[in-house]
């Protein structure tokens, strides 16, 4: 096994070992080095879905995306993104498209905690279609004292879209009337014990005992601290790559810009946080 490390505070390659056959030592290692760097990418792999949801379940329980319509009739589980870029018509489906461009975390609108993201990479177009990652343990950080006094015990409200409800023509008609989850902007990560920001800037609909306006400037003034911080990885996607990162601790977003007539397919699985684990920062 070869780990590197395209960043000392975010992003960890790791290459030289597979997935199906890893040793307690292997993966113990793949574990901790996923804490470690917040996002970690496998090379190399070669998995059939059965094989992809057996190893993201070593990570945690699986739970299957709010969005029936991309989960794979066959494995509730696994949801298979990219598939209906184009429309009947020809055009291209611009929420398909461009789902994910916005910076955030994922299934904050989920009362559940989301612990991780996985992907694997099985069609990946000639250029374009990264993913970019950004540590929320450096945000914070770079945070002025006087701002983290002010965001200490706030809570914000989450739904699938945020205010705009961006996205929202993906749920089923039950799925769209979810009430909101509930999490705090400070969070300590329960297996870390490492403090993050949490403000997911495109899931938000409001910070809890601020009015609109002051709930909306203080978005607007955290927001940079978070998309703007210099602890940032972006990945190239490989066929083969699995990708794995920490939805309680960092922010990502699918970047675009790839060639609307060649595919961008991967497999997704997403992993919540057992309660045992939850308790843990408790």
């Amino acid at each position: 096994m070869q780990i590197e490390r395209p960043h000392p505070k975010i992003g960890a390659l790791v290459s030289g070992v597979d997935v199906r056959s890893l040793s307690d030592e292997e993966w113990r290692t793949l574990y901790q080095t996923w804490l470690d760097s917040i996002v970690m990418v496998v090379r190399g792999q070669a998995l059939t879905k059965e094989e992809f949801l057996a190893y993201s379940r070593r990570f945690g329980r699986l739970k299957p995306h709010r969005v029936r319509k991309t989960r794979d009739p066959d494995h509730a589980e696994l949801t298979v993104m990219g598939i209906g870029t184009r429309k009947a018509d020809g055009q291209v489906n611009q929420v398909i498209y461009n789902r994910g461009g916005h910076w955030h975390t994922d299934s904050p609108w989920d009362a559940e905690i989301c612990k991780g993201t996985q992907l694997y990479g099985v069609a990946i177009p000639s250029s374009g279609g990264d993913t970019a990652f950004a540590s929320m343990y450096e945000a914070y950080a770079a945070l002025p004292d006087s701002l983290k006094q002010r965001i200490a015990g706030l809570k914000a409200e989450y739904i699938y879209g945020g205010k705009k409800r961006e996205g929202h023509e993906l749920l089923e008609p039950e799925d769209r009337q979810k009430p909101p989850a509930v999490y705090p902007i400070v969070r300590v990560h329960e297996e870390t014990g490492r403090t993050s920001l949490y403000a997911n800037p495109h899931h938000i609909v409001r910070i809890q005992g601020l009015s609109e306006a002051e709930s909306d400037a203080l978005v607007k003034e955290l927001t940079p601290y978070m998309v703007e911080t210099p602890a940032q990885y972006q990945h190239q996607w490989r066929v083969g790559d699995i990708v794995i990162w920490d939805n309680r601790c960092g922010l990502h977003k699918a970047c675009g810009g790839y060639p609307l007539d060649e595919a961008r397919v991967h497999w997704r699985t997403t992993i919540m946080q057992d309660e045992a684990e939850r308790r843990v920062a408790a």
